[in-house]
């Protein structure tokens, strides 16, 4: 029995220690299989012994918050769910009732509050008991209406989350590897619960309602969750995927999930399962830590043995060298399967492994692949002493408890490749025809050792015409592009700079600060950057020591000789032309290259655009001001001016 009781308090205190940094850090110190599997070892030891410890993750529903934004009590307690992995189960916990099964979205749970047709507050799960209020964040959401047609006090529950590809995008432009986002659900939490509601938009976050808690009218619902569901999109909101079930065809439905999660863009971690039928829900009651009306499925992990052939070390623009374990092929979740990323050398010696040694593998959420665990861990691989890019001495750092190997090399070619590939994309400098294997290319040839390079291709025409890829045609395009390039805005040239954690909206965000005046901004004081909302002493510091770097200064300057800021920017006067404007911009544009050339002017120009129609636009700007859409009708009914393109151009010429 001291055993047994030893084993209950080592798991505890590990769970919880993974809890605590989950629910406060937004970071993971395990993966969601480890904690599930201690988890079920703790129920069973706490079965078996009848001793559950008062701090026991068994009976409790979440951590104290910590944090800034003010903290309320929820009028409803939100508990967990109760889970299982089995059909069977989920089929005699149905019953003969009718059921709703949906997607178990993997983000943040939110509480909506309206009153008198308009969002009221925003709060999230939290703990359960108490959360936070994150309104103004709630606001900038992608899909959230901050008006709806129902006039009465109404409460709502919802999961918010971020898409697998914008989540991609947004990592991106993260140069720290520890600053890093592991999955789609920590971006979301630490998306969700900004201080500065202008990076919640950024991270483009979408709200799905789940469920119904209150209304105070009478709205006749028939006693069904799927017609409360219906009710909520009929006003406007997203509701999570759902399909009415019975205990016949429960087993096909979920069978039906299966297959379709590998091909959704937002992340889920299982399934919801719901009596349709409110009154009989509700008269189940609950557990201390569990509601009786619903109940989680969680997939049961496809696990496949096969040996650990290789670990390969991947050198990035950061100069981090991540491991990557490569086994023998099997077949996982429909797909061929030979590589998992080990993110980080802790993670790797914690498995102990070796090569030769006999693993476990499976896809995270039926998705992204992993190592569950090493079967003979002979613990024998060697962290590489030097760079694999460059062979120049890689060193071990240790950051937040978490041991990551380095190149030392600041020419590393690594770091040189993804650093013109991050000065060249989208965001940045918007130079269309430079692909990472071409910018390779051009490395390898001699035409481009400096960032400044970029700018005098034209005198490699004759060389770069005749490469694979390229012909006249794709050589003019590619220098139009760079041409057109010249001319950039501060905020964009700041952020191709590619300083750690400055992504585009931070990097908007201090430029704003030091309106555009680049000078400034090269020799910012750490005081005054901390003034700027979401910049804080880790950005800070990365910022300045950027700055003072000698080689990064000479980089600079020669950039500044071939670029020129617009001129829209670098004028005060202009820049405060729309101060205190709020915009929404709908349909197709005529005069702009898209709607996001359009949004950049508004910004520069002192204004902001948003998503939704409601009483604090100021202009909807629609070519098509007949338009039936619902952005034009919530328009005219609160009298706010539709204008078009060429009205608003008339508008900041005057």
């Amino acid at each position: 029995m001291e055993d047994k009781m030893e084993q209950i308090k080592e798991l505890v205190n590990r769970l919880n220690e993974a809890g605590k940094t989950y629910y406060q850090e937004n970071r993971e110190i395990m993966t969601n299989f480890e904690y599930d599997a201690l988890y079920d070892q703790l129920l069973e030891l706490e079965k078996e012994t009848g001793i559950v410890l008062s701090n026991s993750p068994s009976i409790h529903v979440g951590y104290e918050i910590l944090s800034e934004l003010p903290k309320v009590r929820h009028e409803k307690p939100m508990l967990s769910l109760d889970k299982t992995k089995e059909v069977p189960t989920l089929q005699e916990w149905l019953g003969r009732q009718e059921g709703l099964l949906s997607w178990k979205l993997d983000g943040l749970t939110i509480v909506l509050t309206y009153k008198e047709g308009k969002l009221f507050s925003a709060v999230t799960r939290g703990n359960g008991e108490y959360g936070e209020v994150i309104t103004n964040n709630a606001k900038v959401f992608k899909n959230i209406p901050l008006n709806v047609a129902y006039k009465g006090d109404m409460v709502l529950r919802g999961e918010a989350v971020i898409k697998y590809s914008d989540f991609e995008k947004i990592n991106e432009e993260i140069a720290d590897v520890e600053a890093k986002y592991k999955n789609p659900r920590n971006l979301c939490s630490g998306s969700v619960r900004q201080l500065n509601n202008e990076i919640t938009a950024s991270r483009k976050v979408h709200f799905f309602a789940f469920g119904l808690v209150s209304t105070a009218g009478e709205v006749e619902f028939h006693n069904s969750r799927k017609k409360q569901l219906l009710w909520l999109k009929s006003l406007g909101f997203d509701i999570v995927e759902n399909k009415s079930v019975t205990e016949d065809n429960l087993e096909e439905t979920v069978r039906w999930f299966a297959e379709h999660v590998a091909k959704n863009d937002f992340p889920s971690d299982g399934l919801v399962l719901t009596y349709d039928n409110i009154s009989y829900g509700i008269s189940l009651g609950t557990t201390a830590k569990f509601p009786r009306d619903s109940i989680a499925f969680k997939w049961v992990d496809e696990i496949r043995e096969t040996t650990l052939k290789e670990i390969e070390w991947s050198a990035s623009r950061t100069g981090l060298i991540n491991p990557i374990a490569v086994f023998d092929p099997v077949e996982l979740e429909g797909t061929t399967v030979s590589r998992a990323s080990i993110h980080n050398i802790s993670i790797m010696e914690a498995l102990e492994l070796g090569i030769g040694d006999t693993i476990q593998v499976y896809k995270a959420n039926m998705i992204i692949p992993q190592i569950a665990d090493n079967l003979t861990r002979s613990g024998h691989i060697d962290i590489p002493e030097v760079c694999p890019v460059c062979s120049h001495p890689a060193q071990v750092k240790k950051v937040n408890d978490v041991k990551a190997l380095f190149c030392t090399n600041s020419e590393c070619l690594a770091k040189k490749i993804k650093s013109f590939t991050h000065f060249v994309s989208r965001d940045a400098m918007n130079m269309e025809g430079l692909s990472e294997a071409t910018i390779e290319k051009f490395i390898a040839k001699g035409m481009i050792h400096e960032l400044a390079d970029l700018f005098h291709l034209k005198k490699y025409k004759d060389e770069i015409v005749t490469m694979e890829g390229f012909g006249d045609k794709s050589y003019k395009n590619l220098i139009a592009s760079v041409e057109k390039a010249r001319s950039t805005t501060t905020a964009k040239f700041l952020y191709s700079l590619g300083i750690q954690n400055i992504g585009l909206s931070n990097a908007k965000l201090i430029c704003k600060e030091y309106k555009n005046k680049f000078e400034e901004i090269r020799n910012a004081e750490r005081e005054r950057l901390l003034t700027i909302p979401g910049i804080g002493g880790v950005i800070a510091d990365a910022f300045i020591e950027f700055f003072r770097n000698e080689s990064n200064q000479i980089m600079i300057d020669d950039l500044l000789k071939e670029i020129q800021f617009e001129q829209s920017e670098v004028s005060e006067e202009n820049a405060k032309k729309l101060e205190g404007k709020t915009f929404v911009i709908t349909g197709s544009v005529e005069h702009y290259t898209n709607r996001n050339e359009l949004k950049e002017v508004i910004e520069q120009k002192g204004g902001k655009v948003t998503g939704s129609v409601t009483a604090k636009t100021d202009y909807l700007i629609n070519n098509d001001n007949l338009s039936n859409s619902s952005k034009n009708k919530k328009a005219k009914e609160l009298g706010i001016p539709v204008i078009t393109e060429e009205e608003f151009i008339q508008m900041i010429k005057e």
